[in-house]
């Protein structure tokens, strides 16, 4: 039977004082990622977020070509979520999301993806976040990309750390399904993580431009000092499964001492996993990470309803227990609630 995390367990996490410091990894990008880090930096004084490199889109992908270095936005809005909740943290926050006014297109900020890739040759900073900017301005100033966001970090007052999942700057490419609604049975090929996250089609797997990139030293370090690595949420395809693509990053999985928690989204994704099932993401996971084994997967009690033992089962699978908690805002939309999560994070690590 999965394990049940009471509302009244689940609403706070260690209101007794600060919290301990065991060592955390999170992977992901977007905003899966930011709700997971603005959960985890509530439970632990020792967090590490690895971000996902790929995004083409918007103001990342117009840096991106312009000055060839890594997509900053993913990078970016880690970093707002491990800003604190005081003056200085929610200030800081807000000005590096902070957006230029004009036509740019917004893009990597989730708002809107297609207008950020259509407003590309876009020039000036319309568009643009501030983070962004700053981020970059950094690697260039300081020609090093971990020393560079290891400064923001210092000048936002970030609660962890913000690495990339590879030193160099990747593609996505996906097989999917139906993207053409006259061939519903061909599968075709799909190149760029804009054009992956918004297919029509049904992905069934993704892969990596270059095959074989190199892993952010910083980031394998930190898997294999880690006591617990968090996959999830976030964008299945593209933004959870990359990680698992990256050889180091993945024999880093394999070999960690860590336990291993993957958070399940609370509903499908349009375009990218529209249709799928709970259980669906765990066997698109185990198909791209085969000899993966995890220690707790993390599911709304309510996404899960009527897909429990389905559920149960395809975690059974993987190695690990169902923990089912209340994890969504109250409002009705699909969206992670910051302080159920850290709730739910910290009875399990302290479960284990």
């Amino acid at each position: 039977m999965p394990s049940e995390q009471t509302p009244a367990a689940v609403a706070s996490a260690h209101p007794q004082g600060r919290p301990p410091s065991r060592s955390v990894v999170a992977l992901g990008g977007g905003h899966g990622l930011h709700a997971a880090l603005s959960g985890l930096r509530r439970v632990t004084r020792d967090l590490t977020a690895i971000v996902t490199v790929a995004d083409d889109g918007g103001s990342s992908g117009r840096i991106r070509r312009e000055f060839g270095v890594l997509p900053p936005g993913d990078l970016r809005m880690a970093l707002a979520a491990l800003c604190g909740d005081d003056a200085w943290g929610t200030t800081w926050s807000r000005v590096i999301q902070h957006r230029f006014g004009g036509n740019g297109g917004h893009g990597d900020d989730g708002a809107s993806e297609v207008a950020g890739a259509l407003a590309a040759d876009c020039d000036g900073l319309s568009g643009h976040a501030v983070g962004n900017v700053l981020i970059v301005a950094l690697w260039e100033l300081l020609g090093d990309t971990v020393q560079g966001l290891d400064w923001v970090g210092r000048l936002l007052g970030a609660h962890g750390r913000v690495l990339p999942m590879s030193s160099v700057p990747l593609d996505l490419v996906a097989e999917v399904e139906g993207a053409d609604p006259d061939r519903p049975d061909e599968v075709s090929i799909v190149q760029g993580q804009v054009a992956c996250a918004t297919t029509t089609g049904r992905v069934r797997s993704v892969s990596l431009i270059p095959a074989d990139p190199p892993a952010c030293r910083e980031a394998v370090d930190a898997i294999g000092a880690a006591d617990w690595v968090v996959l999830g949420p976030g964008s299945w395809f593209t933004s959870v499964l990359p990680h698992l693509l990256v050889p180091e990053l993945a024999a880093a999985l394999l070999g960690t001492r860590a336990r291993r928690l993957v958070a399940l989204n609370l509903a499908p994704q349009p375009g990218e996993t529209e249709g799928f099932s709970p259980h669906a993401h765990l066997e698109v996971l185990a198909d791209h990470a085969p000899d993966l084994a995890v220690d707790v997967v993390l599911a709304d009690r309510v996404a899960a309803r009527g897909a429990i033992p389905e559920l149960e089962k395809a975690a059974g699978l993987l190695g690990a227990r169902l923990v089912l908690a209340d994890l969504a805002v109250d409002d009705g939309t699909p969206r992670h609630d910051p302080r159920r999560l850290a709730g739910a994070f910290a009875q399990i690590f302290e479960g284990e």
